[in-house]
């Protein structure tokens, strides 16, 4: 008997895992919020790792034309001083294929392939129901029943609250994202500067990393730590005597509000913020097209459950982890292994023993990796920048 599965969330997680089943000839119902493929920016560059992103893909029966697509060059990772004195400037072997990039939207494109998706559709709960499977409601009143409900919904899943009460929390780091176009005619020197891949410069309790996409597309990262309501008073929660300016509000108790959304207001704050940065890093921002503001939050470590019949989750509605090159990896691997484990399942008892096993393996792989990134935040944004390059020399080393 065919199972009915429905998976939440057309991220890398969803998507590997409905690649996968399709790839084995088991039908999936894969739900998507968003209307269309291409409804919102689809993100930055990926570096997939030989044993884990590609290893899904090699499952998905894609990895020929993964190597197709990306982009090995852009392993290369190059990490400055503040006054922008070059600390190490690491380069791939031509024939290096350990972390290849790929865009964010290419990956996506790749993956959907012939799946059929429902987009538009804003899951808003999963109930399990007794003795196997899940309902499953959106936002416009559609529900439907399934054998197996996987959530593949991100850090704020729908689905999480089926299987656990954990939500997630501020990790004391945050991150504002800005983007330069066509980087390569329009600023000659900054492409120069970044070189094939990424750039990353580190100070005390702040960073800021610039990364290549393809077709001249350069992500720039500004990461540093503060409380959650920093943008309420940046001038006292990141010691910024005498930021002023017309971005400035007096607001009735005299402090001076910040809009997250107000980009001239975020750019003067960052300017001000890693003032004394040598003047080409500082470009970054001054060029910058927009600003989003996204703290950081991560889900408790080891994150697991006791195991609901009908209902699991893969990627970061499973083990949302600081941002260091692992997340959409993990989340890949999960689906691909959760999908062979589900095609293998010839009815109700053994598709939840097999999801149930599933479960186990991932939360031992996600736990290690979990205390790796939770380690390495704190080294990358701490109050010692010699500790963040005594971790890449770490990374590159192993």
């Amino acid at each position: 008997m065919i199972q009915r599965i429905a998976v939440v969330g057309g991220g890398p997680a969803g998507l590997t895992f409905a690649r996968v089943l399709h790839r084995h000839g088991h039908p999936v119902t894969v739900l998507e919020r968003d209307p269309a493929p291409d409804a919102r920016p689809p993100g930055g560059t990926l570096d997939l790792h030989e044993n884990l992103g590609q290893l899904a893909l090699d499952k998905a029966g894609l990895l020929a034309e993964f190597h197709a697509l990306s982009r090995p060059e852009g392993q290369a990772m190059r990490v400055l001083d503040v006054d922008g004195t070059v600390l190490r400037d690491w380069r791939p072997r031509p024939d290096e294929r350990a972390n290849p990039e790929i865009d964010r939207g290419q990956l996506r494109d790749l993956l959907l392939g012939p799946l059929d998706v429902r987009w538009g559709t804003a899951v808003t709960e999963v109930a399990p129901e007794a003795p196997q499977g899940a309902l499953v409601r959106s936002a416009d009143g559609w529900q439907e029943a399934f054998d197996l409900v996987v959530g593949a919904d991100g850090a704020w899943s729908k689905v999480r609250p089926a299987v656990s009460p954990a939500t997630p929390y501020y990790t004391g780091v945050a991150l504002i994202e800005t983007s330069l176009d066509d980087i390569d005619t329009r600023h000659p020197g900054l492409a120069r500067l970044i070189g094939d891949g990424a750039m990353a410069v580190y100070g005390v309790n702040r960073g800021l990393v610039a990364q290549r996409n393809s077709g001249g597309h350069v992500k720039v990262y500004a990461q540093f730590r503060a409380p959650l309501d920093w943008h309420e008073n940046p001038a006292l929660h990141l010691g910024l005597d005498g930021l002023d300016g017309p971005d400035e509000t007096d607001e009735p108790d005299g402090r001076a509000g910040l809009d997250p959304s107000d980009a001239e207001a975020v750019r003067s704050t960052l300017l001000a913020l890693y003032d004394g940065w040598t003047a080409p890093v500082l470009d970054l921002l001054r060029h910058g097209t927009a600003f989003v503001y996204r703290p950081l939050h991560v889900l408790p470590a080891p994150h697991t459950w006791a195991h609901v019949p009908g209902v699991t989750l893969v990627g970061d509605a499973a083990h949302l982890m600081p941002p260091l090159g692992v997340g959409a990896n993990l989340a890949m691997l999960d689906g691909a292994e959760l999908a062979e484990s589900v095609a293998a399942a010839s009815g109700p008892g053994e598709l939840d023993e097999a999801v149930r096993a599933f479960e186990e393996r991932m939360w031992a792989r996600a736990g290690r990796w979990a205390k790796f990134t939770t380690a390495g935040l704190e080294r990358l944004v701490g109050p010692d920048p010699a500790d963040a390059l005594a971790l890449f020399d770490e990374v590159q080393g192993g």
